[in-house]
């Protein structure tokens, strides 16, 4: 059974890209397309993949890996595959993609009823579900930068959904623009990699750097290069991670995210958009483990991130820019992890926090709404989950903060109880803004709530069977943290701590130095080159100035240097060729007293110069 499943993956990366073909070409031809089939179609392209990436996982062996890859382009000699790499690693990332998808979209289905054009909005969900699958079962390099672009594409339209409002379109293009740099970064790293192993290594297959043999290949880029441009390609590497992972210091663009619907909120926080950079740094590993300065790098920016984020979350009254700012720390908490080689761990939080943080979203009030209190008590239980006290967080950040030694234990400490501090302080702030009442909420919303938080506690009864944790430190910081918002709420007695609340509050200022400091700079970059359009090339009385000026320029070398050299040595020639008809007498005696001088000056010559070089002999001889 597992075998037809394995063998048939494809299925489920395509059948959400037919059902965004059925919705669009529909709509695009005046189709009528009913609402109801939307969300049928829609339920059964992420359900049909949930099922077939769970129970393909179930039974496939731990160390067992299957390759499909067929040529694609072809350039001379080189050739690039397009196919599937399928493992445990990829099957459990697909897995949680397609069961938060399936129950995002079933509580898309109450949430956005009244939205005009929502069959757009299935369509993209669909789309991002295709290329986010195809994403994690690419069989190379070359083809997972091929999905990343188009999950940058398609999550720039999710956010941007409302064009009409301007702070959604402005935020869109933001995230599309920043995310930029990464993609860049990442592309470069492909083709030097590529390169390096195309021109040196004597395996030319190896150049399409794929996922079968990326130890292999990634000794061979080592071993071709020097440490340091080993170290360039590999951060290039980095970057493109932390980058669509909203780390530091790109994390700003995910705050700008939050513009999005929560639906889609709750789809990119948790399992699609931000797993991308995680998934790429554990696929990547085999580089940076030749290197230990770049794991060091990695959990670095992974802790760094984690601390910026969550201070500033402490300061933030906006509940989504809080949740934004969380994801971004307990991402931060995953790189740490993949920085440390704790592979069990990252991959375990990773899920852990899929769970949470698509609950956490969903459950979050409308604008001006009522909490609905069910929605309050399913945000406490998963804001106690994510602070590591309960269910499936609590095991997963203690196998984090597990075998760290004592510097790591406090750092997750310290992590944990600044988690715990915002969630609380968010929950009762929105608890005062908003209010509760006590009604049912609507059962699809109910059901997609409920499914979430029973996966979390199916997720913590596996970890409790098979991991090895014990309550510690993390644990009774997040508890603390809670008892000491919940006293401060209390009293009223938050305070504002004089320099550490306006960092936190305007996000450590790295937006602000974004939008001042670097659009200034490439807004004046921008007017400079116009001007010198403009002025220079757009001005044709100076094109032609500087036409002739050339011309008279080359005009004047030509006619005085070139010529005049030419006229020169005709002249010569000629003088030369007067003096030589003159000596051409026909007289035999004129002729033999030429060549007496002439042998005369050469026998002179010779003895003069015997005598000198005689000379410089003795004289060299006398004084040594």
């Amino acid at each position: 059974m597992t075998e037809l499943f394995l063998n048939n993956i494809y299925l489920a990366l395509l059948l959400p890209l037919w059902i965004f073909l059925i919705i669009m070409v529909g709509r695009f031809f005046s189709v009528y397309v009913n609402k109801v089939i939307i969300y049928i179609l829609s339920l059964v392209s992420s359900g049909f993949g949930a099922l077939f990436c769970g129970l393909a996982l179930l039974k496939f062996p731990v160390d067992k890996v299957l390759e499909t890859s067929y040529p694609f382009i072809r350039i001379n000699h080189f050739t690039i595959d397009c196919g599937l790499f399928i493992d445990r690693t990829s099957l459990i990332f697909a897995s949680i993609l397609f069961i938060v998808s399936f129950l995002v979209i079933l509580f898309s289905i109450s949430y956005t009823k009244n939205e005009k054009k929502n069959y757009r909005f299935y369509a993209l969900i669909n789309l991002f579900n295709f290329s986010m699958g195809s994403l994690f079962f690419s069989a190379n390099l070359f083809q997972t930068y091929f999905f990343w672009e188009i999950v940058g594409v398609i999550s720039y339209l999710l956010i941007g959904f409302e064009y009409d409002k301007l702070t959604k379109s402005l935020a869109s293009k933001k995230v599309f623009i920043i995310n930029r740099i990464g993609d860049t970064a990442f592309l470069g790293a492909i083709i030097v990699s590529s390169y390096l192993i195309y021109s040196y290594a004597p395996n030319k297959a190896l150049a399409t750097l794929s996922l079968m043999d990326l130890n292999a290949i990634s000794t061979l880029v080592y071993a071709y290069t020097t440490t340091p441009w080993f170290e360039v390609v590999c951060t290039m590497f980095i970057l493109g991670a932390i980058v669509k992972s909203a780390q530091f210091p790109f994390f700003t663009w995910l705050q700008d995210a939050m513009e999005a619907k929560l639906p889609v909120s709750a789809l990119l926080h948790s399992s699609t958009l931000v797993a991308a950079g995680i998934y790429l740094t554990y696929r990547l590993l085999p580089f940076y483990e030749l290197e230990p300065l770049l794991l060091k790098v990695i959990s670095i920016i992974g802790i760094l991130t984690a601390f910026i984020c969550s201070i500033s979350a402490c300061a933030e009254s906006h509940p989504k820019k809080v949740l934004a700012y969380s994801t971004s720390a307990q991402l931060g908490l995953i790189f740490y992890a993949l920085g440390t080689l704790n592979i069990k761990a990252a991959i375990s939080y990773f899920i852990a926090h899929a769970f949470i943080k698509a609950t956490l979203f969903l459950t979050l009030p409308k604008d001006c709404e009522e909490w609905n209190f069910s929605k309050f008590i399913l945000f406490l239980i998963s804001g106690l989950s994510l602070s590591g006290l309960i269910l499936s967080g609590m095991i997963a950040k203690e196998m984090i903060s597990s075998n760290t030694g004592l510097s790591g234990t406090i750092i997750i400490s310290i992590l944990s109880f600044l988690t715990a501090f915002y969630i609380i302080r968010i929950a009762l702030v929105l608890f005062n803004k908003n209010n509760i009442r006590k009604s049912i909420p609507n059962i699809l919303e109910c059901v997609s709530l409920l499914g979430l938080l029973g996966l979390n506690i199916i997720f913590y009864i596996y970890l409790h069977k098979v991991a090895q944790y014990k309550i510690a430190e993390p644990f009774w910081a997040a508890l603390t943290a809670w008892i000491v918002v919940y006293i401060l709420y209390i009293k009223n007695a938050f305070w504002k701590v004089p320099i550490l609340y306006p960092l936190a509050i305007n996000g450590f200022y790295l937006d602000r130095f974004y939008s001042n400091f670097l659009v200034c700079a490439y807004s004046k970059l921008t007017k400079a080159c116009n001007t010198v359009d403009m002025k220079v090339f757009g001005n044709y009385s100076i094109l032609i100035f500087l036409s002739k000026s050339i011309v008279k320029f080359f005009s004047f070398i030509e006619e005085n240097i070139m010529n005049g050299f030419i006229r020169f040595i005709v002249r010569t020639f000629k003088k030369l060729s007067v003096v030589y008809k003159k000596l051409q007498t026909g007289n035999l005696e004129n002729y033999n007293t030429y060549a007496f001088i002439i042998i005369t000056i050469t026998i002179v010559s010779i003895l003069i110069s015997y005598l000198i070089i005689m000379y410089l002999g003795y004289i060299k001889g006398v004084i040594g």
